[in-house]
């Protein structure tokens, strides 16, 4: 299982651009796929779509090591390095290259923001290994990402979408997010999969036993992010078939504030680490940690607020198609900085 998670995780990008390439040829060979959608939704919620998002969530935060919350808030270094790179210099830095690049393209402007304010919780895992990161710091970040997506990323959206555009003269293109609706989609989206991650945390190592839960348990279940996400990619595309040759266009608009994105939150984190003196493994713990995002929560907001067929949504399904190669790049990037200055 650990051989073939490797090769899932290899291969992300590529499986994500056959999903999508999937979903339109199913959109274009049955073009009622919309009204079936519509058909198994409530109110704003698609049920098959709600299932697959929490489904998607769940894995990573079954895996958060939450015995480590108490020992973050104890490690004053931890808690305001994290605090900052992951809840100040990230947020704005995203929103700002939001604006540079998608001003003339606001939904896709907030599709990228949303982006911005979902700190990573799973991702991460991978790149930190493959950096050679510390593994204990690593999920002590997560941990501590996670509780602040609960607790803040309602906050956030309001913030960075509601009032800082208007603020700075974008209230022109009536960009606005109702609280109510995102704080019902973090609860749903976010708060089952993580109580859910919790108990599975405190009860079934109990249960059985730890060796069991991390041997056994989490290999099995952590294939159904991808799975989950694959699917979602593949109903968002099947409603989007007769848009598909305008797509290479859109991908590249939201591609390249992304890029720059993830390297300068790499090199930001590392080198302001570095600097207050923490040891490499650490240093790329932090720096694998600022750089990633949940798009897994991006897409399931975007989704709950502006709709499956939405181009915020899109904007969601892009993050990750763009963030695998360029961090598996960062990754080699990272070894190489290991060299030199270690």
């Amino acid at each position: 299982m650990k051989a073939k998670m490797k090769f899932l995780d290899k291969y992300l990008t590529l499986w994500i651009f056959l999903a999508m390439v999937i979903g339109v040829v199913i959109g274009n060979i049955y073009p009622n796929v919309s009204s079936v959608m519509e058909r198994l939704s409530y109110e704003t919620t698609n049920i098959p779509l709600a299932i697959g998002l929490i489904i998607m969530m769940y894995p990573p935060l079954a895996k958060v090591d939450y015995n480590l919350l108490p020992q973050a808030f104890k490690d004053k270094r931890v808690l305001t390095t994290s605090l900052v790179l992951n809840w100040l210099v990230g947020p704005i830095l995203m929103f700002i290259l939001a604006v540079l690049f998608l001003r003339d393209q606001p939904d896709y402007m907030v599709g990228v923001i949303l982006i911005g304010l979902a700190r990573c919780i799973a991702m991460v895992v991978v790149w930190n290994d493959l950096a050679k990161g510390n593994r204990e710091y690593a999920a002590l970040l997560i941990a501590l990402n996670s509780l602040f997506q609960i607790l803040f990323y309602s906050v956030y959206v309001w913030l960075f979408v509601n009032v800082l555009p208007t603020q700075l003269g974008l209230g022109d293109f009536a960009i606005a997010i109702d609280m109510g609706t995102v704080v019902k989609s973090v609860s749903i989206y976010l708060g089952i999969p993580f109580l859910l991650g919790f108990l599975s945390y405190r009860i079934l190592p109990s249960l059985y036993s730890e060796k069991w839960y991390k041997q056994k348990f989490l290999p099995f279940i952590s294939p159904f992010t991808l799975y989950a996400l694959l699917f979602t990619i593949v109903v968002m595309f099947s409603l989007k078939g007769e848009q598909v040759v305008q797509l290479p266009l859109q991908v590249l608009q939201v591609a390249i504030p992304l890029i720059i994105y993830f390297v300068l939150m790499f090199f930001i984190s590392f080198f302001m680490s570095k600097k207050r003196g923490v040891d490499y493994d650490k240093n790329a713990s932090i720096a694998f940690t600022a750089a990633g995002n949940n798009f897994e929560l991006a897409i399931a907001v975007a989704i709950a607020v502006f709709g499956v067929n939405s181009p915020q949504a899109f904007v969601g399904v892009i993050g990750p198609l763009v963030e695998v190669p360029v961090l598996i790049g960062l990754v080699k990037v990272s070894l190489w900085l290991k060299k030199k200055y270690y």
